[in-house]
């Protein structure tokens, strides 16, 4: 549990503490259960690299096609572990010889509207 909540700060910050709090009054023991296995657990192996992991879940998540929401908190993590716009955006673009223009379209829009908030708080990281 503890390692599950260093993880989550350092990956999605207070994106992922505002859903581990958004769980708990509907809940709790899923967000318990967020903290442990994908963070605690999956997040902290030395297998690959945080930067590696967000790629992957970024791609996951487009290919996917119904978790935008999700899909943004980890472009956000993406950011804050030191993958660029760029990076971010060609994964996207990946995304459409393998999940189609559709899935690859919703991505990039959803990484347009992170980038636009993180602009507009002030904020450059990742550019």
């Amino acid at each position: 549990m503890e390692r599950g909540h260093r993880a989550l700060a350092e990956i999605d910050g207070q994106a992922g503490q505002e859903v581990v709090a958004a769980l708990a009054d509907i809940a709790p023991d899923f967000a318990t259960y967020v903290l442990e296995f994908p963070f605690g657990d999956i997040y902290s192996r030395p297998g690959l690299d945080l930067r590696s992991r967000e790629i992957a879940t970024i791609a996951a998540l487009a290919a996917m096609g119904n978790a935008t929401p999700q899909l943004k908190v980890h472009i956000e993590a993406g950011l804050n572990v030191g993958l660029s716009r760029d990076e971010i955006v060609e994964t996207l673009m990946q995304m459409a010889v393998y999940a189609g223009f559709p899935a690859a379209l919703n991505g990039l829009f959803a990484a347009k509207e992170v980038f636009a908030q993180r602009t507009g708080q002030g904020s450059e990281a990742g550019a």
